[in-house]
């Protein structure tokens, strides 16, 4: 299996990242991206899915929150799809559900090399904190886009923490899952020979 971890850096003229990311870990985090709801999130993400994370982001707050959360997608998308590898062995498919209180997070995927994002749903509230509530469906498609997933996701509920929360925690579960080894396979899981 080898080490699956990667170091992301990113920088543009708005935005400064960098990410860690270990797959095989414990789910610890240290989160530094300016916005105190989505270090929140991105902590979740990473206690659910057994991941150890540290992200450091310094971006443009003072216009808005869109480049920091979509900046920090893109380097946690490229982490993830370095640190997957050749996706030899790994389970390949997810499907999760997660309830937080009236609320459910939907999250299907496939970690395919061929990105694609469907979503369903809408946020009960504009904002939580300083995050706004639509920022989290665009997490998960630059996340998507970036790490090479066919991810569908949904939320329903009448709480936007408590749906963006679900949301968090469900692609954290659904992208552990998935990359998983399989121990009965040593080969990648497709018919292609690829993904």
């Amino acid at each position: 299996m080898g080490d699956r971890s990667a170091a992301v850096s990113r920088e543009t003229a708005e935005t400064e990242v960098e990410v860690t990311l270990a797959i095989d870990g414990d789910g610890e985090a240290t989160v530094d991206t300016g916005i105190g709801f989505f270090d929140h999130m991105l902590e979740s993400f990473a206690k659910h899915g057994l991941f150890d994370l540290t992200v450091r982001c310094d971006g443009d707050l003072a216009v808005d929150d869109h480049h920091t959360v979509e900046d920090v997608a893109i380097a946690l998308g490229n982490a993830f799809e370095q640190a997957v590898g050749d996706k030899r062995g790994i389970v390949r498919f997810a499907d999760r559900r997660v309830p937080l209180d009236e609320a459910v997070g939907s999250v299907v995927l496939d970690v395919s090399g061929r990105p694609l994002f469907r979503f369903e749903g809408t946020f009960s509230q504009q904002r939580v904190g300083e995050m706004t509530s639509q920022m989290a469906q665009h997490f998960a498609r630059s996340l998507a886009m970036n790490a090479g997933l066919t991810l569908h996701a949904g939320v329903e509920g009448a709480n936007a923490h408590h749906e963006i929360e679900a949301l968090f925690k469900c692609l954290g579960r659904a992208l552990d899952d998935a990359t998983r080894i399989d121990d009965r396979r040593s080969d990648t899981p497709s018919t292609k020979g690829e993904l």
